[in-house]
């Protein structure tokens, strides 16, 4: 990013002129590269436009790097492709998988952290990052039912995969506030067990109640404001461990760009603040 971790705006096609012609000092996008894999056409001519004035992020959302198949080789080719073309300060995926016998599912499923799936896992992420040519960053999950079958603990999993494979982590405050509270279990706890030397970005972003079960099943939406309860769990994070790139993320129920940056510079002035006391 820059010498000093800033904080930067999921970037949005409706946004896109405002994000070529915004100056602020230190701003970065991140965007989902599975939008922008073709060979031409307007959508990756404004993201070329933007990369020359900003930094761009690439986070992944269909690499499936928890399935029992190999990422797809023609998806790696393209991605690698605009990765040359872009070249993201970062690139990042999901803990998760969305397919299954050749076919995608649209949706970041879960897994059951075995052994023999962190072998896979690490596999997967070692095939990845020999094909694109650098270390990638891995996202913790959001989960919204027990499974019984996990011999390690997430954060245990999470850091023996970094060990593994030298990837980064991207850690989403948002996931761990909305798991603790779908599976009963404390996200402070959760965040001081994170191998913070590997976390490489921050995630920030809103959440919803279910529509059936109400507060009692919170969604990781992205449709809404970050609530207080993710921001107090960001700024203790940050005080623990240092600054971080951060990122807002909206993905729904899309505001105007001056909204989001009202957002992003609440992230900033944490940050800043945890700089000015260091």
């Amino acid at each position: 990013m820059t010498a000093t971790p800033r904080a930067g705006l999921g970037l949005k096609p409706q946004h896109f002129e405002q994000a070529l012609q915004c100056a602020e000092p230190g701003l970065w996008f991140e965007v989902h590269p599975e939008n922008y894999l073709m060979a031409g056409g307007p959508r990756l001519a404004w993201l070329t436009a933007i990369r020359e004035r900003h930094p761009v992020a690439l986070h992944g959302v269909s690499l499936s790097l928890a399935g029992d198949a190999p990422p797809d080789e023609a998806h790696l080719d393209r991605l690698h492709a605009l990765l040359r073309r872009i070249e993201p300060v970062l690139v990042s995926e999901h803990l998760a998988w969305s397919t299954l016998d050749g076919r995608y599912v649209p949706d970041l499923l879960p897994v059951a952290r075995t052994t023999a799936r962190l072998a896979k896992v690490a596999a997967n992420i070692s095939r990845v990052q020999d094909r694109l040519g650098c270390a990638i960053a891995l996202e913790n999950p959001s989960h919204y039912l027990r499974m019984d079958e996990h011999d390690w603990s997430e954060t245990d999993f999470l850091a023996e995969l970094v060990r593994r494979t030298g990837c980064g982590l991207l850690l989403d405050i948002n996931n761990v506030y909305v798991s603790a509270r779908n599976m009963g279990y404390d996200a402070w706890d959760y965040l001081t067990r994170v191998p913070a030397e590997a976390v490489r970005e921050i995630h920030l972003a809103g959440h919803s109640f279910d529509d059936e079960f109400g507060a009692s099943l919170l969604i990781d939406s992205h449709d809404a404001p970050v609530a207080e309860a993710v921001w107090s769990l960001y700024r203790r994070f940050v005080a623990r461990v240092g600054e971080r790139p951060t990122l807002i993320e909206r993905d729904d129920n899309i505001p105007e760009f001056a909204d989001l940056l009202d957002e992003r510079d609440r992230a900033q002035s944490i940050l800043d603040a945890e700089v000015a006391t260091s």
